[in-house]
C-alpha cells in the first residue's frame, strides 16, 4: 500500500475522512475497542486470570475515554497491561514529518509546525508513525523532573535561530509532549515528586504548564495511564489528591486465584525449551513449583505488603529445569525429567523474591523457603496419591530401612535404590503418573512420593536427602546411624 508522502496526497487519500482529521486518541481507541469486541476478539491476549475482574473494568475505562491507573502488587501484569494498549491504536498515523511530538498534519499545535505549512502548504511532507512508537514509559523516581516530563527551555537554539527565551520554538520538549497522539504511561506513580505531579495534571486538565517561569500552552492529546503498588502511598510517596482527583477510573489487579491459573501464566512466560535436549516436564512438577507461590502468598512470615510476584514460579521453573540439564549432562543422560530434588536445587530463585517479616528473618529466607517447598509438594502430593496405597513404603522405613538420594544421581542409581522401598516402584506406576519402562519419569514420581510422605510426616528426611522412618531419634537411634549402618548404593 503507498501512503501519502504531503498533505496535498494526504487529503486525497482514505486519510481524509471526517472522522480521521480530527479524532482524539481517546476516540481512536475507544473506536478500535468497540471493532474488538464486536468481533468477539481478545481485547488483552496472553493477559490470564482477570477475564472477569479487571478486564472489564479497563474497557469500561477505554470506553469512557478515562485516564486510569492500575493499583496492585508486584508482578501482576500491569506494566504489560498497559503496554498491550497500543493494539488499540491504528496500524499507522500520519504525522507531520520532522515533528517532535506527531502533530497532526490536519490540526497542529505546534509553532514550528504552524508556520512550516503556512509556507510550504500542501507540499508540507509528512511521515507515517507506527502503533508501537506511539507509546512512551516513564518509570517514577524522585529524581524526575518537569523537565524530564514536559520540557525545558534551550538556550541554544535560542541562540541559533535568534529566538527570545519565552519563545516556544525554544523548547526542548519532555517525554509527555512527544507522547502526543499516542499513550503515555507512568510507572510508580506515587515515586513522582508532588511538585511534578502537580505539572501533571496542569498539563491533563487545563493543557497548560510555566517552564522556568514561562507559560506554555500545549493543548497535547494523550492517554494516561498509571500503575502503582498501594503500599507505595505510604511507604515511598502518595499520589497527590487533585492528581487523583483527575484519574478517570482506579483499578485493581490481583495474583492469580487458581493454582491452574498461575500454571497458565507461568507456562506461557517461562523459558521452559532447551536445544539439542528431549525435555518433559511432569505436570506435578510444574503444580508443586506454581503451589510454592500460593503457599508463600499465606505464609505469615511473608510479607503480604509487598506481596509474591508471579515471576517466583516463572524463574523457579527455569531453574529445575536447568538444574535437570545439568544433570543430564553429568550422567550424560540424552532425555531431561525434572525431581523433586531439583526443585530444593532451584532455591536460589526462590528466596530472593521472598520479602519476610521479622520471624522469617529470624529463621532465613532459605529455610523459610524450604519450608514452602515442603508444604507445596505435600499438597501437590495429596492430589495425585490421594487414593494410593503407600503403607507399605511407610512400613519398611519403619521397620529401620533408610535411603538417600542426590539430585545428581542417574536415573539408573535411583530406580536401583528405589527398587530396595517396598512398594515404592508399584505405588508410583499405579499412580498413572509413569509406565514402568519409562525410568526418568518413574524416578521423578518415587521422589515425589518420599518427599510427600516427608512433608505429611510419614517418614523423615534429613538436609542430605537422606529418608528414614519418621521420629527415628525416639527409637534410640539416629538418622545419621542409620544412613552409616544401612545407606543403601
Amino acid at each position: 500500500m503507498h501512503l501519502p508522502s504531503t498533505i496535498g496526497e494526504l487529503k486525497s487519500s482514505e486519510f481524509n475522512e471526517a472522522r480521521i482529521q480530527h479524532r482524539f486518541v481517546k476516540d481512536e481507541m475507544r473506536e478500535n475497542l468497540i471493532s474488538k469486541l464486536e468481533r468477539r476478539r481478545t481485547v488483552f491476549p496472553g493477559i490470564v486470570g482477570y477475564d472477569d475482574s479487571v478486564v472489564p473494568q479497563i474497557v469500561n475505562a477505554l470506553l469512557s475515554r478515562h485516564n486510569f491507573i492500575l493499583l496492585g502488587l508486584r508482578g501482576q501484569a500491569k506494566s504489560r497491561i498497559l503496554r498491550e494498549l497500543t493494539s488499540l491504536l491504528d496500524e499507522q498515523m500520519p504525522a507531520i514529518e520532522g515533528c517532535e511530538i506527531n502533530d497532526n498534519p490536519y490540526a497542529p499545535i505546534c509553532k514550528a509546525c504552524k508556520m512550516l505549512i503556512a509556507d510550504r502548504g500542501d507540499q508540507t511532507s509528512v511521515t507515517f508513525v507506527p502503533r508501537d512508537r506511539r507509546y512512551v514509559e516513564k518509570l517514577a523516581t524522585p529524581d524526575v523532573t518537569i523537565a524530564d516530563l514536559i520540557g525545558d527551555l534551550d538556550p541554544i537554539k535560542a541562540a541559533r535561530g535568534g529566538h527570545l527565551l519565552s519563545d516556544e520554538l525554544t523548547i526542548h520538549y519532555g517525554l509527555l509532549p512527544r507522547a502526543n497522539r499516542g499513550v503515555f504511561a507512568i510507572n510508580e506513580l506515587p515515586d513522582l515528586a508532588s511538585k511534578v505531579q502537580v505539572g501533571l495534571f496542569n498539563i491533563m486538565q487545563e493543557g497548560d504548564v510555566q517552564i522556568k517561569g514561562y507559560p506554555i500552552r500545549m493543548p497535547l492529546d494523550v492517554m494516561l495511564v498509571f500503575s502503582a503498588n498501594p503500599e507505595d502511598y505510604t511507604a515511598r510517596g502518595k499520589i497527590i489528591t487533585p492528581l487523583k482527583d483527575r484519574i478517570g477510573s482506579e483499578i485493581n489487579t490481583h495474583y492469580p486465584a487458581t493454582v491452574e491459573e498461575g500454571i497458565e501464566i507461568t507456562k506461557q512466560e517461562a523459558w521452559l525449551g532447551r536445544n539439542g535436549s528431549k525435555l518433559i516436564v511432569p505436570d506435578f512438577i510444574v503444580r508443586a513449583v506454581e503451589q510454592i507461590a500460593f503457599e508463600a502468598r499465606s505464609d505469615q512470615r511473608v510479607d503480604k505488603r509487598s506481596g509474591v510476584s508471579q515471576r517466583l514460579p516463572i524463574s523457579a521453573i527455569e531453574n529445575v529445569i536447568s538444574n535437570a540439564e545439568r544433570r543430564g549432562l553429568i550422567t550424560r543422560e540424552s532425555d531431561i525429567v525434572p525431581r523433586i530434588s531439583d526443585i530444593y536445587a532451584a532455591l536460589p530463585s526462590i528466596t530472593g523474591k521472598l520479602e519476610l517479616e521479622y520471624e522469617g528473618e529470624q529463621r532465613g529466607a532459605a529455610n523459610v523457603a524450604r519450608d514452602l517447598v515442603k508444604t507445596a509438594v505435600g499438597k501437590t502430593f495429596g492430589e495425585y496419591f490421594e487414593h494410593v496405597d503407600c503403607s507399605r513404603i511407610v512400613a519398611w522405613f519403619n521397620d529401620g530401612n533408610a535411603i538417600r538420594t542426590s539430585d545428581t544421581d542417574s536415573a539408573e542409581l535411583c530406580l536401583k535404590n528405589f527398587q530396595h522401598v517396598d512398594g515404592l516402584i508399584d505405588a508410583a506406576i499405579s499412580s498413572g503418573l509413569s509406565r514402568k519402562s519409562d525410568s526418568q519419569a518413574l524416578v521423578a514420581v518415587c521422589e515425589l512420593i518420599l518427599e510427600g510422605l516427608h512433608a505429611h510426616k510419614k517418614i523423615s528426611r534429613s538436609e542430605e536427602r537422606g529418608y528414614a522412618a519418621a521420629k527415628t531419634e525416639t527409637r534410640g537411634q539416629s538418622f545419621e546411624s542409620f544412613s552409616r549402618s544401612r545407606k543403601i548404593n
